[in-house]
């Protein structure tokens, strides 16, 4: 062992412990919403062995990560898994991508039985094989009374398809169905659109954190966004550090939120 590293783990437990105790004296998002970035990039930099080992890797991760969200006070996290666009990649990504989700999603249903979490997913899940809509059904239908935190998966989700599903539910609506399109339109308001979003009865989230330094949203949650504040880290996310996780709360109690004003 390198001399730094006999005090290098000491530290970093006092810098966290210093951090928890900061972030329990100031206010959380009720609502986090995360973008796993960085999974393929994990792989390539480690030399694992195949893409299924990164997912798995980023899934691991995003159980620890739920643990710190539990003891920060938070109440709803959304975990983007799988976009849209994740499904046109090659058939070895998709599949790997799959399984992976199908495994951890399973076992996370048996520890939110036990932690009194509520799981679900958004998305178009017509878009997802048969049988991780089977998985995702059966985590919503096991855990639905719960009414601890709610962990939210974004999976085959896309910002834009989103609110495109939003406004043909809304033009289904009771009061809108077999008017006019321009006279409904005429009468469009953004509060019309709000419960028809996926998991309408969430606050927006307060905070967005992307890994993997890329510095954009990519379509996430694009529509319930508008007041979030952004926290962006060059981590990737299977390496994403609980010190990482601490940082990004801090910052967070740091800003000044306006709401456009």
């Amino acid at each position: 062992m390198r001399p730094v590293d006999r005090w290098l783990g000491p530290v970093y437990r006092l810098y966290a412990w210093r951090l928890w105790t900061l972030i329990h004296q100031g206010p959380v998002p009720r609502h986090l919403a995360l973008i796993l970035d960085g999974n393929r990039r994990f792989v390539e930099r480690t030399n694992l062995g195949s893409l299924r080992d990164g997912y798995r890797a980023g899934a691991k991760r995003a159980d620890v990560v739920l643990d710190w969200c539990q003891r920060a006070g938070i109440h709803a996290v959304t975990l983007w898994v799988m976009s849209l666009d994740n499904l046109t990649r090659e058939e070895e990504h998709v599949g790997a991508l799959t399984s992976v989700l199908e495994d951890e999603i399973q076992l996370l249903t048996e520890t939110a039985k036990g932690r009194g979490w509520r799981l679900r997913a958004i998305g178009r899940r017509q878009a997802l094989p048969r049988s991780l809509c089977e998985v995702l059904d059966a985590a919503e239908r096991e855990t639905e009374g719960n009414t601890g935190m709610t962990v939210q998966f974004a999976v085959g989700y896309g910002g834009r398809e989103e609110i495109v599903d939003a406004l043909q539910r809304w033009a289904a609506d009771k009061g809108v169905s077999g008017q006019p399109v321009e006279a409904a339109l005429t009468r469009l308001q953004p509060d019309d659109l709000n419960p028809h979003l996926y998991g309408a009865d969430l606050p927006d989230p307060e905070l967005i954190l992307r890994t993997s330094g890329e510095v954009r949203l990519s379509g996430f949650l694009l529509w319930q966004s508008v007041y979030s504040e952004y926290y962006f880290t060059d981590v990737l996310w299977p390496e994403f550090r609980e010190i990482d996780f601490l940082r990004a709360l801090r910052n967070f109690q740091g800003r000044s939120r306006r709401f456009g004003r």
